[in-house]
């Protein structure tokens, strides 16, 4: 065997061992990807939130998309088959749940009143400014605003003025803890959800048909303060149920999407997410900083069936770091009403 034989051998072996060494990296990349983004996904096939962190990875589940992409390409690298495997029963069940959830069946009875609705989380106040120019434009007739502090209730009372706005239900409190709701129709008081933060309720009398309305703003799910997120959730799901089928609109920062089994719970009791009838289930409203498509939608709109929906629009409204939700609800006619 002549010296530019061994040599030759040499360098194929060394480049086998190289290349060797690739596939081993690609294939545990691929299994620690793997791994992370099924431990999340089997809370979600378990409807089930978990612990931290699986609820605040639940809020962006479809960008789970990426790394389990990630990871057939790198079992691909690898030469890994059941990686391969893996990754694509793994992408198939993210696409599988990043469907939106929830009935959209249309209701039976005629329309008898269209309502519109706005809906707006301004950041201890800041994003007050913002939202009255976003409210003479959308000319709301119901207005949910989470995290109004004192200055920004004040200001609404002075921009906003009674001629336009004449009924009003409020939990007045500094940062967070404010909340106010705003309406064109007549409002009667209403015992609101005992929570955290403000969760004002009142009854609307909507053209002769009485409709309950509640803000919604349970403390979000942040480590440590889970349980307590669950325990709001629970009474807003607590709230929904008790209609016994009178046409039910609860509105606001509900710090969850349609990922949680928490908010999933309270569409269970037959409320349905006015974003998703409106063809707009995965638009994002939080953190508005995040360019679209980017970010979970944690603002909602939800109405009982006697609603149909329509014209939903995530708004920037500036110095806030939740976009508004405006959208128009059309109230329908129950067949006992006929």
């Amino acid at each position: 065997m002549d010296t530019t034989t061994v040599i030759r051998d040499a360098e194929d072996e060394a480049g086998g061992g190289e290349r060797r060494r690739v596939s081993r990296a690609a294939a545990w990349g691929a299994g620690l990807l793997l791994a992370g983004v099924s431990a999340v996904l089997g809370f979600r096939i378990a409807d089930s939130d978990g612990f931290t962190p699986v609820p605040q990875v639940l809020a962006f589940l479809p960008w789970l998309l990426v790394p389990a992409g990630a990871a057939l390409l790198l079992a691909v690298l690898g030469r890994w088959r059941i990686g391969m495997l893996w990754s694509v029963v793994v992408l198939g069940l993210l696409a599988w749940y990043t469907d939106p959830y929830g009935n959209t069946d249309a209701p039976d009875g005629p329309a008898v009143a269209e309502l519109r609705v706005l809906t707006s989380n301004v950041e201890f106040g800041g994003g007050t400014e913002g939202l009255i120019r976003a409210v003479r434009k959308e000319r709301p007739d119901l207005l949910f605003v989470e995290e109004c502090d004192f200055a920004c209730s004040a200001l609404l009372r002075k921009e906003l003025p009674r001629a336009d706005y004449p009924y009003r239900e409020s939990v007045e409190a500094s940062g967070a803890e404010g909340s106010v709701i705003l309406a064109k129709v007549a409002l009667k008081s209403a015992p609101g959800i005992d929570g955290t933060l403000g969760m004002p309720g009142a009854v609307a009398d909507v053209r002769g048909h009485e409709v309950r309305i509640q803000l919604a703003h349970p403390m979000p799910p942040v480590p440590r303060g889970v349980g307590l997120w669950r325990s709001e959730m629970r009474e807003l799901r607590d709230y929904a149920a008790a209609g016994d089928g009178a046409p039910t609109i609860v509105a606001g920062d509900f710090n969850a999407t349609q990922d949680h089994a928490a908010f999933r719970s309270v569409l269970d009791t037959g409320m349905r997410d006015a974003a998703r009838l409106a063809g707009t289930s995965r638009a994002p409203s939080w953190p508005a900083a995040a360019p679209a498509p980017l970010g979970a939608q944690i603002d909602h709109v939800l109405a009982t069936p006697d609603f149909a929906a329509r014209d939903a629009r995530f708004l920037d409204i500036g110095n806030t770091d939740h976009r508004a939700l405006a959208v128009t609800l059309i109230l329908h006619e129950a067949e006992t009403e006929r």
